[in-house]
Order: structure tokens, then sequence, then C-alpha cells
């Protein structure tokens, strides 16, 4: 048993813990980075980046059978071949995924080790069965795993996560997606593009990330034209019958409806990987899910020189999020004890389906009433969405009736992905909606309709008064 003693010891070598690594070295420290499991990044190999392939088949397909009505008339059926989509995303992914591992092949042998960790006490961690490592400092960058609720768990190879879809060889007939979350709603979709029979059952009503109640009832009713779409439904029994899986379900007024599926794909959430840690050798503060207690803004655990980052923390299960927070941790590690905040961007989602969700800054939820006005845009009748025939969407804009500040923003629409940019920029600028309005708006263009959105945020600065 060889044992290594090492300033910053970092547990997972994905979209938090590889930035961690570069942090920590940069600072000085001796770093060793720890993976138990494979390289490539969450985000790379079964995440952001596959997911998006399969959704740029499906756009392709969707615009194919959607030209008529702009005169264009495409001679016979679209045919959609399942194992040339397929080949493209995973080939398309492995190189991506390459390109991770270049990274991780050019750290130096003696700065890395194989095998799963766990800890011994609080300062020393055993890696497979053939290394002890004692550090200064430990960074916690493992990642999540999809939930999967008990009931589905005796479906065998009919239950999928989001993982396994970036493995089929081709596209099934029927399939159920039980969440109607991002991932529920990205893959729900693109799925349905791509010729599948989908039926996605959420419950409690969630439509993605959104808590505005007229966006979220806007996004409800057009998610429903694309899949058979029920938001507030609660699967009663879920049965493997050979091939094939039954669900009966009861809707939100009371119908019961049974149906068959090839495949049911569970995307309830995820939570953290601390299960293999042994966390419970250590005097860390635990939660009652026996998760780490730590500070949001510094990612310290208590007073411990232990640091929680990416999805392993909760925070924000974001791909740039989880980097930001890796190089916190990694730094805070290196300079324990002394440690600083993390200082963290504007808040941004993206939802990418068609039409695009985002949200920018604070949640709707969260606002005090009285203390914010809505500006509003429908882009149905907006003149560059309309000439494209991508005029389906909603969009509130939250400002301050004190300072006039933008505080946030939740919609549906066309280019969701590009304006949330512009308008996290300007929260991060910290500008009044005033200021945002005199900057430039060319013609004719989507963003035309966040202009609006902002005039009408004016309007009811005015009238509010």
């Amino acid at each position: 048993m060889k044992t290594v003693q090492i300033d910053v010891a970092i547990i997972g070598a994905g979209s938090a813990g590889l930035p961690a690594y570069r942090a920590a070295k940069a600072a000085g420290a001796s770093v060793v980075l720890i993976e138990g499991g494979p390289h490539g990044t969450t985000c790379a190999r079964v995440g952001c980046m596959p997911s998006k392939l399969l959704i740029a088949a499906a756009e392709a397909a969707h615009s194919a059978a959607h030209t008529a009505p702009f005169g264009v008339h495409v001679e016979g059926s679209i045919r959609i071949d399942g194992r040339e989509v397929m080949q493209r995303v995973k080939s398309e992914r492995d190189r991506l995924v390459g390109f991770v591992l270049d990274s991780v092949e050019a750290i130096p042998a003696h700065e890395k080790l194989s095998g799963y960790a766990h800890f011994i006490d609080d300062g020393l961690l055993q890696v497979g069965d053939h290394t002890r490592v004692r550090a200064r400092s430990i960074v916690i960058a493992t990642g999540s795993t999809p939930v999967i609720p008990q009931k589905y768990r005796a479906l065998g190879d009919r239950l999928i996560v989001n993982d396994d879809v970036f493995e089929w060889n081709d596209l099934p007939r029927r399939v159920a997606v039980i969440g109607a979350g991002v991932i529920g709603l990205e893959l729900g979709q693109a799925l349905a593009y791509l010729g599948v029979d989908v039926t996605v059952i959420g419950a409690r009503g969630r439509v993605g990330p959104l808590t505005d109640p007229e966006i979220k009832a806007y996004a409800e009713q057009t998610f429903s034209t694309s899949f058979r779409f029920q938001a507030r439904a609660e699967v009663e029994t879920v049965e493997r019958l050979g091939e094939k899986v039954h669900i009966r379900f009861r809707t939100n007024v009371s119908t019961v409806v049974e149906e068959s599926f090839d495949y049911v794909l569970v995307a309830a959430g995820r939570k953290p990987n601390f299960d293999r840690l042994g966390l419970k050798n250590t005097s860390l503060t635990l939660d009652s899910q026996g998760n780490p207690v730590f500070d949001p803004h510094t990612l310290q655990a208590g007073r411990h020189p232990v640091f929680i980052a990416g999805d392993a923390n909760g925070v924000l299960p974001i791909q740039h999020e989880a980097s930001d927070e890796g190089r916190a941790a990694g730094t805070n590690a290196a300079h324990f004890p002394n440690v600083v905040p993390l200082v963290r961007r504007a808040p941004i989602a993206i939802v990418f389906s068609d039409p695009g969700i985002a949200m920018v800054g604070a949640r709707h939820a969260d606002l005090a009433a009285e203390s914010f006005v809505t500006g509003e845009v429908n882009f149905e009748d907006q003149g560059r969405s309309r000439i494209m025939l991508r005029n389906r969407g909603l969009m509130h804009v939250y400002v301050d009736k004190t300072t006039r500040m933008l505080l946030g923003a939740e919609w549906i629409g066309p280019d969701a992905e590009h304006i949330a940019h512009l308008l996290a920029w300007g929260l991060q600028m910290k500008l009044t909606v005033d200021a945002m309005l005199e900057m430039p708006f060319y013609h004719p263009v989507v963003e035309e309709g966040l202009r609006t959105a902002l005039r009408d945020s004016v309007a009811a600065l005015r009238a509010s008064e």
C-alpha cells in the first residue's frame, strides 16, 4: 500500500474537478487528482453536448417537415434514419470527449490516481486498494447521478436515464418520459421531433425551471403540441411485460390512462455522488440525507479544509457554474485557512427546446410582489419571429420599482438562448431598464421583442408611481 502526502487532494475529474486541479496548481500547491469513474466530464459524455447533438438532428427533421407554409414543398415524405442519427450523436460525442481526455492525459502521472476514494479519517483518503492519500485540504467534486424512484427499478433494460439514450444504436417507437424538468423536456421533444411517440408525465405542474404562473401555463400549452404532455399526473403502477412497459397513471382530472411503451426514460432529478466517500468516518457535519453541510459562498464544509464544488453541492448544476466553483474551491483549498467567497456571475438558465426557455436573475417565485413591476411581450405578433414562423412565446421581465434595475426574467420564445445572454450581461452590469433601452436594437430582429418587454416595464413603472 502506497501513501502519498499532498497539499490538496481533488476527488473527481469532471467540470469542477479539473478547474480545481488547475487552480490549486496555479496557487503553488502540490495536488493529486483522483477519479474512480470514466474520464471525460458529465457534460461531454452524457449531458449538455450529446443532448444538443440529438436536438440538432431533431431541429433538422422538424424544419424539413414544416416548409409548406413558406410555399416550399418537399416531394415525398421526410425519412428519419434512427441509426444514422444515433451514429452521428455518438461519433461527435466521442470526438468531444476526446478533447477532455487529451487534457487529462497531459496531467503528469504522479498527479493523478485512478480509483474510487473514501475517507478513513478527516485528512486521510483510501484510493482503490492501492494508495492512501494524506491531504492538508480536500476538494469534493464527485458530481451527481440520476434519481431513480423505487417503482421503476424492476424494469431492467427497459428503464433508461439520459446517460443511456446516447448509447442507443437506433430510435425506439414509443417512450414514456417521467419528469418535466429540463432533461425531460429537452429529450422528450427531441425524440418526438425524430418520430418517436412520446408521452411526458410530470407532477405538480412543473414545466422545466419556470416559476412564473403565466409563463408556465403558456409553455405547458405550447409543449402539448409537440408530444402528449401530462404535467400534473400520478403514476399508479409500472409493470414490465416482456419487452414492453405498461404504465397506469391518473391525470389531473382523475382520468385513468393505461399505455405501453418500449422504454421509460426517468428524468426525475439528480442526487450528489457522496455514497462511496465514507463521510461518516469524518467529523464533517452531515444533513439528514448524509450530505455534508457547507457554505454556498465559500464552498467550505464547516471549519474543515474540505470544499464541495460542482454538481455535488447542488447549488447551481450548470457547466459554467461548476467550472467557476471548481476554480474557487481549488484556490481556497490551496490557500487554506485563508478562504474567500466565490463571486458568482449573473444567474442564467436555458432549456434548449423549441421554442426555447430561459431564466435570468431572480426567479418570479422569489420576488416580493410589492417590490417590482412586470414588462411583457408576446412573440406571436413580433415581426421577425412571425416572418420566420417561429412566433410562439411569452416573456416577462421584472424591474425593481425603486431602483428601476432589472431583477430577472422568465420566458419561452424564439432565440431564447441568445436573448438570455443580453439580459444576463445587463443584470451583471447592474443596468437600469432605462439604460438597457438606450442600447441599439437592429430591425428586424427577434431581440426587438425584448425591447417591447422593457418598454412595457417602463409603462408599468409610471403606472405604479
